[in-house]
């Protein structure tokens, strides 16, 4: 015989009683509705994430801006000058790479503030339960903040050189929601190993730095060779850069399709295997952070 223990629990936001049941097994079956439930969990721990990265520091978001500006006055002069890499159509090369930096910071910086969210929260893990998917998911917000400065930068530079998206514009937060799903899963896989192996934190800053060399994120994906451009887009950066410079330069840069499609499995295989793996180690993350 089995017993259940049943308890009702008052939601904080809406006043309502939930029944909440206690059973083997249980938390298992329910977890994917229990990520709703703890909503209010994941909006907490996204605002600590953002006041933590900007309370006290000097120039505060403005960090968000000056990396990429500075990073696009390099990748202008070395691709661009020095290299001299042709651009999509007409674009001005500097609007062509900060179209082209703005999904990589935001992929790259999901990736980097996931990895350590779980050891950064092992106080919280190691007491309470709750789907610790919410950890990493919410430490990703911070990224979206300094996307949206980057992004607010990318039009006044658009608008110096007056040159203005077109129509392609609308899709935009598609692809957005496209380099999210990109980054989420190889950072899944990241956070979960880092739990059980901390030299982990030594690997991905590397790994950030050759993934922005081998994504055409400082020169335009029409240089790479037909034959193998398909071999090139299983990057799933590569789709979604593609995407965003179609987007915002409008008929200027056409979007390769095949290698879209390419992209677009390569994301939903990296995040079948990043949650799997989360998921399968995630009972042990309260006895090794």
């Amino acid at each position: 015989m089995t017993s259940n223990r049943k308890n009702r629990v008052i939601s904080p936001t809406d006043r309502t009683t939930r029944l909440l049941v206690l059973e083997a097994g249980r938390a298992e079956r329910n977890y994917w509705s229990d990520l709703w439930h703890y909503r209010e969990l994941f909006a907490i721990l996204a605002w600590r994430d953002i006041t933590v990265r900007y309370k006290q520091t000097v120039i505060g978001v403005a960090w968000a801006i000056i990396r990429p500006l500075l990073t696009m006055i390099i990748f202008t002069v070395v691709f661009g000058k020095l290299a001299k890499l042709p651009t999509d159509g007409d674009v001005p090369y500097p609007i062509l790479v900060f179209a082209g930096m703005l999904p990589w910071f935001l992929f790259s910086s999901i990736l980097s503030e996931a990895s350590s969210s779980m050891i950064g929260s092992a106080h919280l893990i190691s007491k309470v339960y709750f789907p610790r998917l919410i950890v990493p998911a919410s430490a990703g917000v911070v990224a979206l903040v300094d996307f949206l400065a980057n992004l607010t930068i990318l039009f006044a530079l658009m608008a110096w050189f007056r040159y203005l998206p077109n129509w392609h514009v609308v899709f935009l937060p598609l692809f957005i929601a496209l380099a999210i799903l990109a980054s989420l899963g190889p950072a899944l896989l990241i956070t979960a190993l880092n739990v059980k192996y901390r030299d982990m934190r030594y690997v991905i800053p590397f790994v950030v730095q050759f993934g922005l060399y081998v994504s055409p994120v400082g020169f335009s994906s029409e240089i790479i060779p037909e034959n193998i451009r398909i071999w090139y887009s299983l990057n799933p950066v590569v789709g979604v850069i593609d995407g965003f410079r179609w987007c915002l330069l409008g008929d200027a840069s056409r979007l390769y399709v095949p290698g879209l499609l390419a992209s677009l499995a390569m994301t939903a295989l990296m995040l079948w295997i990043g949650v799997k793996y989360f998921r399968g180690t995630e009972r042990s993350f309260a006895d090794l952070v």
